[in-house]
C-alpha cells in the first residue's frame, strides 16, 4: 500500500508520515532528506543551489542512500551518513533551490519508486501524490497558516540546540512556499483525487488519528 503526503514546509508532514509508518509497520520515505542530501553536496562543492549549470554535473559524483536502521531513517551521501547535517537552515534552502531542477527530481525519481514498489510505504514531499506515486491508495495534502509552520519550526530547532529568529524563518517558509508552488516542473499542488487536510489548529496526535482512520477505511 502507497500512502502520499505532500505539503509545503513545517506542516508536519514528516512527523505525521513517520508516526503513521510506526503504527502501521509501513516504511517511511522523507524524500525531502534525498534532496538535502542532494543540497548539501552542492554547498560543500562551492556551487550555487539554484544554477542549473552548476548543479546538474555534480549529480554524476553523488551517490545517495536511504537506509532503515531500528525503524529511524538515515540518509547517506557518498558513503557519509549526513542525517544530522541536513537539518539546519542553510540546507533547507539549498534543497529547495536544487528541487526545482529537472534533472535533479529526475534523478531521485526513480529511487522512490522502486521503494514504494517494493514495500507498503508512507512517502512525504511535494509531488508524492501528483507524480511519484499517482497511484497512491490515499493521497493527503498537509498544511497550516505560514506563522504556525514557521513556529513550529523555530522550535524543532531550539530542540535540537539551534536559535533561529522567528521573522528569519517565517520569511523563509513563505518564500519556501512560492518557490515550491510557483516553479514550471513538478510544483508544489494537491492532487486531483487528494484530501486536503489543515492542521492550523489541530494537535499533531489528532492529525495522525485522523490520517490512521482514513487508511483503516481503505484497506478494509
Amino acid at each position: 500500500m502507497k500512502i502520499a503526503i505532500d505539503g509545503p514546509a513545517g506542516a508536519g508532514k514528516s512527523a505525521a508520515a513517520k508516526a503513521i509508518a510506526k503504527k502501521l509497520g509501513f516504511i517511511y520515505v522523507d524524500t525531502g532528506a534525498l534532496y538535502r542530501g542532494i543540497g548539501l553536496y552542492v554547498l560543500r562543492k562551492g556551487a550555487k543551489p539554484s544554477s542549473i549549470e552548476e548543479v546538474v554535473p555534480l549529480l554524476a559524483e553523488i551517490k545517495i542512500e536511504m537506509r532503515h536502521t531500528d525503524g529511524e531513517q538515515h540518509i547517506f551521501l557518498n558513503g557519509e551518513d549526513v542525517s544530522g547535517l541536513i537539518r539546519t537552515e542553510s540546507v533547507s534552502a539549498a534543497a529547495s533551490d536544487v528541487s526545482a531542477i529537472p534533472a535533479v527530481r529526475d534523478f531521485l525519481f526513480d529511487m522512490q519508486r522502486d521503494i514504494a514498489e517494493k514495500n507498503n510505504v508512507v512517502m512525504d514531499g511535494r509531488d508524492i501524490g501528483t507524480v511519484v506515486l499517482p497511484d497512491a491508495e490515499l493521497k493527503l495534502f498537509l498544511t497550516a497558516k505560514p506563522e504556525v509552520r514557521a513556529r513550529r519550526r523555530v522550535l524543532q530547532l531550539a530542540e535540537k540546540g539551534i536559535e533561529a529568529n522567528y521573522d528569519d524563518v517565517l520569511a523563509d517558509v513563505i518564500q519556501r512556499d512560492y518557490n515550491d508552488s510557483h516553479r514550471d516542473f513538478r510544483p508544489l499542488k494537491l492532487a486531483e483525487d487528494g484530501i486536503m487536510m489543515d492542521n492550523t489548529e489541530i494537535p499533531l496526535e489528532e492529525t495522525i488519528e485522523k490520517i490512521i482512520s482514513l487508511v483503516k477505511e481503505r484497506m478494509a
